[in-house]
Parts: C-alpha cells; structure tokens; sequence
C-alpha cells in the first residue's frame, strides 16, 4: 500500500510545520507526517523549513525561548504526530547560516530515536549525505533517506544507498518515472516521492508502485487512494 505522507503536516490547511498541521494531518488519516528540523542558538530542535525567520533572523542565532510561539520544537511536534509515521528531515545546507560539518543535528536526532525506542516509527532523511551517514554512525537501527532533485545515475546512487545501508531514496516528482522505481525496489530501497499534490499524478505514481507519496494535501491524496 502507498503511504500517505503529509508534507509539513497537511500544510495546504494549516501553517507548515505547525502542532496544528501535524494533528490536521492525523486527523485526515495520513499515515506519515515529514517534518523539518534545526538547531537554535542554545542547541536545541527547533522544527522550521527555512533557516530564517519570517523577520530575517537566522534560527542558529535565536534561543528556543525566543521562537514565534507557532514554532514548535521537535519533541512538540512527535507528540503532536502521535499515531503516525514520522520522517525527520534533517536540514544541513551548506548555503544556509547553519551548516554544521559536524552533523551534530543529524547526531541527536539518531540519539532521541534510540533512546525513546522509535526506529519502527521514524525514518530520517536529508539532502545531504553526510546527514544521514551520520545518523548511521549513531545508530545503525535508525531507517534513512537520501533527498534529490537530481538523478543522472540512478543505478549508481541506489547501488550506492543499498552499500550505506540507507532505506529509501526521496525523490523529486519530476524525475520519477515507473523505470526509476523499479530500480529501487530491485534493490531493495523504498521510494518516497515529493511533492505531489495533483490526483492525476498521484494516481499515477500510485500506478508506478512507490511506497509513499508526501503531498501538502493529504485529504486528496487518500481520496485518490479510496481511503478518505
């Protein structure tokens, strides 16, 4: 069966990345809820899509307690998926203030997986590699993700993932084609594409046979599915 992923929560109703969108989410049905996270300027998790905030300020240069209050802190927003999936996206760009070489997010998050015994229900994923090797080095038992806009090889990066011990690749709608999926489920790796919000596409993508579709409107995408 095709996961339902809620991208942000079900960000089309509510704020992304928001306790609301993410219980939205749950109450629509959705199976997974993704999530993005970052470090604040006292460590902590701060769960936020952009490294800055809507005034401009860096999140690396602003303590929790000084979050908008619609922001929540990761352990806020598992609480608020309580029921559901959840993939973590681990959010270290080396365009944005708060690239950290260390992967120290990347570190953490792995930890809170083991120790509050959630590898059934967390899959951690990242555009950057380095991320998700690092969560690996924590904790082999923590399921990963690669993220990709870009696929000129695909043989290679899934033979790639399989030889990390990566789960799944995450890639975008535009490059996935039923030749693609097949190659990943040839090898193992479960295919989670993003986002797709049309019921033509999803339909289709469902047709392809890939194991989740992450969409901003989780609503219509488990319509397309016959279970709304």
């Amino acid at each position: 069966m095709t996961r339902v992923i809620a991208h942000r929560g079900a960000s089309q109703a509510f704020p992304e990345n928001t306790v609301a969108a993410f219980r939205g989410a749950r109450a629509m049905g959705a199976d997974m809820a993704e999530l993005d996270v970052r470090h604040t300027a006292d460590g902590q998790l701060a769960v936020h899509h952009d490294a800055r905030l809507a005034d401009g300020r860096a999140i690396i240069e602003v303590a929790a307690r000084d979050l908008p209050s619609e922001v929540p802190n990761l352990e806020e927003a598992l609480a608020a998926c309580d029921g559901m999936a959840v993939n973590v996206e681990v959010k270290n760009s080396s365009r944005d203030p708060d690239f950290d070489p260390e992967r120290t997010v990347a570190a953490e998050v792995a930890a809170i997986v083991g120790e509050r015994g959630l590898h059934d229900g967390i899959l951690v994923s990242s555009f950057d590699v380095g991320s998700i090797a690092r969560v690996r080095q924590v904790d082999a038992r923590v399921a990963t993700a690669w993220l990709t806009t870009l696929l000129p090889d695909a043989a290679g990066a899934v033979a790639s993932l399989v030889e990390a011990g990566h789960r799944a690749l995450h890639p975008y709608d535009p490059i996935v084609d039923a030749a693609l999926v097949e190659v990943c489920h040839r090898a193992g790796i479960e295919v989670n594409v993003w986002t797709v919000d049309d019921p033509a596409r999803i339909n289709e993508l469902v047709g392809f046979g890939v194991d989740g579709i992450c969409t901003n409107v989780p609503d219509v995408a488990l319509r397309v599915l016959g279970r709304s």
